[in-house]
């Protein structure tokens, strides 16, 4: 008996060990988690350069930002992330954007979500003058697949 539970032990302990992850995260190396990061880094790279028609490709049309207030009055659609993107996007500068992905979840709905810590910086002009401004803040970005390619419907 204890050398099939020594067994057991040691092919548990086996195959645990042998997860492998995407390099410089630890998030399992599938084939879907890969196409689902890839997604985000293209997105990363568009916030960057400011594509604003890009980063509006990227999303869905069931896009869908919460501000995190009750009343609601800073929610918003894809029309109003088109708005974010030409308006309070388009002002900063300089940006630098950079994320350490946390885990991929698959959710139902061919939807996933990425938990992500952001580090980023960016200047701004305001009436005082350029403005140097740093982030770092935890987010959760939420994609659908449309059967082609992944869509991000919250987050960005």
């Amino acid at each position: 008996m204890k050398l099939r539970l020594l067994i057991v032990l040691l092919l548990t302990g086996a195959c645990a060990s042998s997860q492998r992850y995407i390099p410089g995260t630890k998030v399992p190396d599938t084939g879907e988690n890969r196409e689902i990061l890839r997604a985000v880094e293209r997105y990363r790279l568009a916030v960057e350069k400011r594509d604003t028609p890009g980063l509006l490709s990227m999303a869905s049309r069931n896009y869908w930002e919460d501000g995190g207030t009750p009343t609601g009055a800073d929610d918003y659609g894809y029309d109003g992330l088109r708005e974010v993107l030409a308006t309070r996007f388009q002002r900063a500068d300089g940006i630098r954007y950079s994320m350490r992905y946390v885990n991929v979840r698959l959710r139902p709905g061919n939807r996933a979500t990425v938990d992500i810590l952001v580090d980023a910086s960016y200047s701004i002009t305001t009436p005082a003058g350029s403005e140097r401004k740093d982030m770092k803040d935890q987010n959760e970005l939420v994609l659908e697949y449309d059967g082609q390619r992944w869509l991000f419907v919250s987050g960005m």
